[in-house]
């Protein structure tokens, strides 16, 4: 029995032990299991050798298809598995857990939640996941907080979201916001100009690596390769804003799909019927409760919560500083971008850019370059890089007279990244209960998909933009071909060796500084 025992541990089915349950309950579970082995023999052909791994698959299979033994002990241990309750405390440690080590991106920061919520936690079920996941990729902002958020609310109502999201988000805050104040202050030091003479190339590599990965993943027709086409040519060559691209690409998705809809189809997540589905705390069957049910009623006083919230803060803002003011303006745009970005963070950042460099002249090409660089190497959302820039908008435009310049840029980070992701609430907040409601499968639809490969084409010239500030010396009028091998090999690096971003970053930066005490 104790052989038996630890080849289950060691098998697949290992989460199972992290469900604390009592040795008492575990030695009836396999008392069952073993006494219904040569039934399970025969109806499901398992061989002696592959006993303790396919023997406990098969036998939930078995219960979940026969109705006859739900009084066994067997049934009796699922369910005490599946009522356990989550306390506040313990979804609280966790996802300030998170905030501290979600580096990676998006990708990265879901598959962190998947590996510990899902597969070693329980505390959400596969299908449950997922089907939180798929809606929130159809929302603007960034995808990662937002299931955050809407797995939080889950647990512990709304309070459990707020925790989640602010969790998420808190620590990079504080990070850049501190980073934002050494390069402020030291950023003219040669040290520093050295490290970040490595890393400028490394950023140009990554933001067209992520145009390369997500557009091998969406171009899948030649319509949606035109689409990004003249997404590119539409915003380097005519200057239009991004908001005109976006919509016009959803007409044109729209439009198109009527005549041609298999060109956006888009591919939808492994299927998981394969897969032995053990309890989870928050399970597939497990009832939705009252607060997650759809009111009416409750979505419209979430809805204008969320936007008197909103509308108070920028009205006191404007009240007190004028709405012509840098604070002002910083929370009007930083709410636009918030809404209007589709894609994740490099969608949201060439609009930051038409903006904070083009039409405000808040920060500098270069600025904004060392800021996407810190943002990829801190926790949290890369959307966090808007922290980083509206510090230094704030301290380069002193956003606040008669202060010293690093509280006028904490008061501009602050305002920025309030209005960014209080979005991202009211939206998880108002749509989480009608999809557990409906728990229907989410689908994106033709508009979206358009949208994406336009993003497609945003980040190529997002990429364009930085590769000519950093290759070309505009005071010598000659390319720097020390900075373009660095980035061709950063390139190279992500692409055909998948290295992580931090370790490239980190690397590059090296680098650059190590060139600078050989030249």
């Amino acid at each position: 029995m104790l052989n038996f025992v630890a080849k289950i541990q060691q098998s697949p089915l290992e989460p199972l032990f992290h469900l604390h349950i009592k040795p008492i309950q575990l030695s009836q579970y396999l008392m069952i299991l073993i006494s219904r082995y040569y039934f399970l023999f025969s109806v499901s052909r398992v061989t002696p050798s592959s006993f303790p791994d396919t023997l406990i698959k098969k036998s939930i299979e078995f219960y979940q298809d026969h109705s006859t033994i739900k009084n066994t002990c067997f049934f009796k241990l699922t369910t005490n598995m599946k009522i356990q309750r989550i306390t506040f405390k313990q979804a609280l440690l966790y996802w300030l857990r998170l905030g501290f080590i979600s580096f990676g991106g998006p990708a990265g920061q879901i598959a962190i939640m998947h590996q510990e919520l899902v597969i070693e936690k329980r505390w959400i079920s596969e299908a449950r996941f997922l089907h939180a996941l798929n809606f929130c990729m159809l929302l603007p902002g960034p995808e990662a907080q937002q299931l955050a958020i809407y797995i939080g609310w889950l647990m512990h109502k709304t309070l459990g979201g707020l925790i989640a999201g602010l969790s998420f988000i808190l620590p990079s805050f504080f990070i850049l916001a501190g980073l934002g104040f050494i390069y402020m202050q030291y950023g003219d030091a040669p040290f520093i100009k050295s490290i970040f003479s490595g890393i400028k190339p490394a950023v140009v590599a990554i933001v067209l690596f992520a145009a390369y990965r997500i557009g091998t993943r969406t171009l899948k027709h030649p319509i949606l390769i035109v689409i990004a086409a003249l997404s590119f040519i539409s915003i380097l060559f005519f200057k239009l804003p991004f908001p005109f691209i976006i919509s016009f690409a959803a007409l044109i998705g729209w439009v198109a799909s009527h005549w041609m809809p298999q060109a956006f189809k888009t591919a939808s997540h492994p299927s998981q019927k394969n897969q032995t589905h053990l309890p989870a705390v928050i399970d597939d069957d497990t009832p939705i409760p009252d607060y997650a049910k759809y009111q009416l009623g409750r979505l419209l006083k979430t809805f204008f919560g969320g936007l008197m919230i909103g509308g108070a803060a920028f009205f006191l803002i404007g009240h007190t500083y004028g709405y012509d003011h840098i604070l002002s303006q910083t929370g009007l745009f930083f709410t636009k971008a918030a809404i209007l970005t589709f894609g994740g963070a490099y969608a949201v950042l060439p609009y930051v850019y038409q903006g904070a460099v083009e039409h405000y002249h808040w920060i500098s090409a270069t600025q904004m370059m060392d800021g996407l660089a810190l943002g990829e190497t801190t926790p949290g959302p890369l959307i966090m890089v808007i922290t980083f820039i509206s510090f230094v908008s704030g301290w380069v435009n002193h956003a606040l007279p008669n202060v010293p310049l690093w509280i006028s840029g904490l008061t501009t980070a602050g305002i920025a990244t309030f209005f960014t992701f209080l979005p991202s609430f009211v939206m998880i907040f108002i749509g989480a209960p009608f999809i557990e409601t409906t728990r229907s499968q989410l689908k994106l639809s033709a508009p979206l998909t358009a949208i994406t490969a336009a993003v497609v084409g945003v980040i190529l010239n997002l990429a364009w933009f930085f590769a000519y500030h950093t290759f070309w010396k505009n005071e010598a009028q000659q390319l720097d071909v020390t900075a373009l091998l660095i980035a061709i090999i950063a390139f190279i690096a992500l692409t055909r060796f998948k290295a992580n971003t931090l370790i490239v970053i980190t690397t590059c930066g090296l680098v650059g500084l190590a060139l600078s005490y050989l030249a």
